[in-house]
């Protein structure tokens, strides 16, 4: 079956478009926006790419298309695809329909960490001998890839709250039926399709109700959002995860810092220490992520003693903190954070590692940034950092002027990235460590700022 998909560089759409070619199907896709790390990731599998919604994509028609849910009314191909009465489906459908059915799946939902702990989690699986599927929103280094359909009945999954598809406005994640569920946190995100929390709270509590008596969810001690989803009813197994010494017994699975930067933690479970995760990670998120992967895993039967051997060698995942290159003494890393939960998690843990100087670069990218839902959030969520970068990027339609005046560190704005870039290479020293933080390819400055810096220390060699 030839399945052409509309949107597939995302990380969801590119995911799904490698399991369809593992099930034997001919997959095409078509995107606006091609970049690194899925582009490269589809072009490997021998998915043919085609830039732009030119409806003759479709043409010889598909026999099926599947629409990603950046798709709408007056896009080209799904214009095209309308008129002309071609099958279409929207991606978590056919996953469910295709993948999912009869398989045991382990979904981990959240605002914050859903990639890196679906990662962690797939990866205890496979150092396990569980031969898992999954598919996941990035690409953990630990496969090389972002989806994969296993050799057993295990399915591990990225349960995202974004809406299926155009015609589809349910969050993609009711689709997925999980029997393990990892519901991380909960805060007020994608602000272009939710009105509020109440909003997102019920998609989560449809997620809920999908869950079976003989599932399990697990949830943080403290996150009182999703406590509120848990009090609609619930009809599973719940067990709670906290960053808590040994003896508080409200949560099941506890963390017990050893370290400033939370890289070195001993684990309990129901009071019981069960051994030492020590790696090359940080951060408080971390930890929490850790735990809920352990749980989950314990709950298809591995033993945390053995979680947590598979934890010790997890290596991360493209765009999470992926220390990208050390030139010269500088460090520097790419990190998809967008939310200013995540930018101020992020930058406390490397805080915690490192003594350097810590300089965030940082596009507000993402559609509840472009609203300026959070902006007055956004300058405290950089005082772990020395100094704040802000880039305005084309279609901001609010000013950061505000955030760089409220800044508790040096902050200045950014509307020209080569002068950023020149700026940069001018000033940083052996011993920084300069983060950038988008949800997007940022204009390839990554790349481009690493052979700056490059250039420059290799003349002055």
């Amino acid at each position: 079956m030839h399945l052409h998909i509309l949107g597939i560089c995302g990380t969801f759409m590119g995911g799904l478009a490698i399991l369809a070619r593992e099930l034997g199907h001919k997959v095409t896709g078509s995107d606006a926006n091609v970049y690194p790390p899925m582009s490269t990731q589809l072009e490997a599998q021998g998915i043919g790419l085609m830039e732009g919604y030119d409806p003759a994509h479709l043409d010889p028609a598909p026999d099926l298309v599947i629409v990603g849910n950046a798709m709408s009314r007056g896009n080209p191909c799904v214009e095209y695809m309308l008129d002309r009465g071609l099958r279409y489906t929207s991606g978590p459908q056919w996953l469910c329909e295709q993948v999912l059915q009869d398989r045991w799946v382990l979904a981990c939902a959240g605002t914050h960490g859903k990639t890196t702990t679906t990662s962690m989690l797939a990866w205890i699986l496979e150092h396990n001998g569980y031969e898992p599927g999954f598919l996941i929103g990035g690409v953990p280094a630990d496969f090389g890839q972002s989806a994969r359909l296993g050799g057993s009945d295990f399915f591990v999954i990225e349960a995202d709250e974004y809406d299926s598809a155009f015609f589809d406005k349910r969050s993609k994640f009711v689709h997925y039926r999980p029997r393990t569920a990892i519901l991380n946190n909960l805060e007020f995100d994608h602000a272009d399709i939710f009105d509020d929390l109440a909003a997102i709270q019920r998609q989560f509590h449809h997620l809920v109700r999908t869950i079976p008596s003989g599932g399990r969810i697990l949830v943080p001690q403290d996150c009182a959002p999703l406590q509120e989803v848990l009090d609609k009813g619930c009809w599973s197994d719940v067990q709670r995860i906290a960053a808590a010494p040994q003896g508080d017994e409200a949560a099941e699975w506890q963390g017990q810092p050893l370290t400033a930067d939370f890289s070195h933690f001993q684990v309990f479970h129901q009071g019981e220490l069960q051994g030492e995760v020590k790696w090359q990670h940080s951060g408080e998120h971390n930890l929490h992520n850790a735990l809920g992967a352990l749980a989950a895993a314990h709950h298809v039967g591995v033993l945390p003693t053995l979680g947590i051997d598979a934890l010790n060698a997890f290596q991360g995942v493209k765009r999470r903190m992926e220390l990208l290159a050390t030139v010269a003494g500088i460090a520097v890393y790419d990190d998809f954070a967008h939310h200013p939960t995540a930018i101020a998690t992020t930058l406390e843990g490397l805080r915690g590692r490192v003594a350097g100087r810590i300089i965030a670069l940082i596009e507000p990218r993402s559609n509840t940034m472009r609203m300026g839902i959070y902006q007055d959030r956004l300058a405290a969520s950089v005082a772990a950092a020395d100094q704040a970068i802000w880039y305005q990027p084309p279609g901001l339609d609010w000013s950061l002027d505000q955030v760089i005046a409220d800044s508790p560190v040096a902050a200045e704005l950014s509307t020209d990235l080569n002068a950023t870039i020149a700026g940069l290479v001018d000033e940083l020293a052996a011993g920084d460590h300069l983060v950038i933080m988008s949800n997007g390819g940022f204009d390839g400055v990554h790349q481009r700022l690493l052979a700056a810096l490059r250039q420059r220390w290799e003349a002055s060699a």
